[in-house]
């Protein structure tokens, strides 16, 4: 009887403590699938940090890349169409299924599986857009998704959305990243591209909102300001494949737009939630640009970075690993991070629970490998998005 008694007494000291350990667990976990994370190396190997941050750490993606900007060197993880292949089966299969894996497959300068190295060709936005012709778009399209389909790939940060403004914008116009200077040619093409993508099973993320067609500054290497060049024409494409119930992703800017906020868009609420979500009645995952870039990375800390751009309404961070610098810890670094502002309340666990709901509903809604017990379902992704009809994409800012 005592021996009874005295298990009881355990349990009642004890039970609060395994009860706060085991969300402690919950919470690193979905924390973890809110990261897309960048790596070095063509080939799997277990010393390899990305390895842990997978298997253990139960990161949501990764992304790949050819080139390794902080060393300048090739190849970062892109050689050949064989060894791609053989490293994205390995990531998968590591993750049990799970896993988003990721590029930035454009075509033209946005290009990371370049001919030279065995893959087929890509042409530019601004060349498919030239031609202007729906079902030339629709075979560049499936051309560019059938390949990342048999390389294992399931994510492409594709098509890009933004109107070109400024033919001589340095990361849009300059380098053909725009179908069109017509939004609603941008918007014709992007769904066309759009389409072909999920028919071959890869998911799309349009960029980058609320528009970065018109930027004169790169940010990559910094701020970029186009209070006095933006309008919200830009918004057409991105209101007009979101009324479709097509997009799985919404992609941020770094840009400032102080007609819409003082900060960059990927940390603005005003932006993310007060525009994107209850003006243009969009509810799906919102993805950040590389939190590496130096418009965030040079002016915020990542510790503000991720509050900033969580609390804004980004359910995924990328952190592409691809900056300035190359840190092997830094998906430790972002979940730690993220679990000790959770714990200080400054970023709430609703907050959390209802990025990490809306990932696991779109792998779901892919045939990832997750157990729908594992989730609340999402409605957007599980009923297809739903459509909104608006008279005036012009005046959305004005509803």
């Amino acid at each position: 009887m005592m021996k009874k008694l005295f298990f009881i007494i355990v349990l009642l000291v004890f039970a609060p403590c395994f009860s706060y350990a085991q969300d402690t667990v919950n919470l690193r976990r979905k924390v973890a699938q809110m990261l897309i994370v960048g790596f070095r190396g063509t080939e799997l190997k277990k010393d390899n940090p990305i390895y842990k941050d997978i298997a253990e750490l139960n990161i949501g993606g990764v992304i790949l890349f050819d080139y390794d900007v902080p060393s300048k060197t090739r190849p970062r993880n892109i050689r050949s169409p064989k060894q791609v292949q053989q490293l994205n089966s390995g990531l998968q299969n590591l993750a049990g299924g799970r896993l988003f894996i990721s590029i930035d497959q454009e075509g033209g300068y946005v290009n990371r599986l370049k001919e030279r190295n065995g893959f087929p060709p890509a042409r530019s936005a601004k060349n498919i857009g030239a031609i202007n012709n729906i079902d030339s778009t629709s075979f560049w399209a499936s051309q560019t998704a059938i390949t990342l389909h048999e390389l294992g790939f399931n994510l492409n940060f594709a098509p890009n959305t933004d109107v070109n403004i400024n033919p001589q914008s340095p990361v849009i116009g300059k380098v053909e990243r725009s179908f069109s200077a017509n939004p609603r040619m941008v918007a014709e093409h992007a769904r066309a591209w759009i389409l072909q993508q999920s028919e071959h099973g890869i998911m799309n993320a349009i960029k980058h909102f609320p528009g970065h067609g018109s930027a004169t500054a790169d940010t990559h290497l910094g701020m970029a300001d186009v209070s006095n060049s933006w309008s919200d024409a830009e918004l057409i494409p991105f209101q007009t494949l979101i009324d479709s119930g097509i997009v799985d992703m919404v992609m941020t800017s770094h840009i400032i737009n102080r007609k819409l906020d003082s900060v960059p868009a990927t940390l603005s609420y005003n932006i993310l939630t007060k525009l994107l979500r209850e003006q243009m009645h969009y509810n799906g995952i919102i993805i950040s640009d590389d939190i590496a870039m130096g418009a965030i990375a040079n002016h915020y800390p990542l510790e503000n970075a991720l509050e900033k751009a969580i609390n804004a309404g980004v359910d995924i961070s990328i952190l592409s690993n691809n900056g300035q610098n190359f840190d092997p810890k830094i998906a430790t670094k972002a979940v730690d991070i993220i679990c000790s502002l959770v714990e200080q309340g400054k970023i709430t666990p609703e907050r959390i629970d209802e990025a990490y709901n809306r990932i696991m509903s779109l792998k779901y809604k892919n045939r990832l490998n997750v157990n729908p017990g594992e989730f609340t379902p999402h409605k957007y992704y599980l009923d297809n998005g739903k459509s909104y009809e608006i008279e005036n994409t012009g005046d959305i800012l004005h509803n």
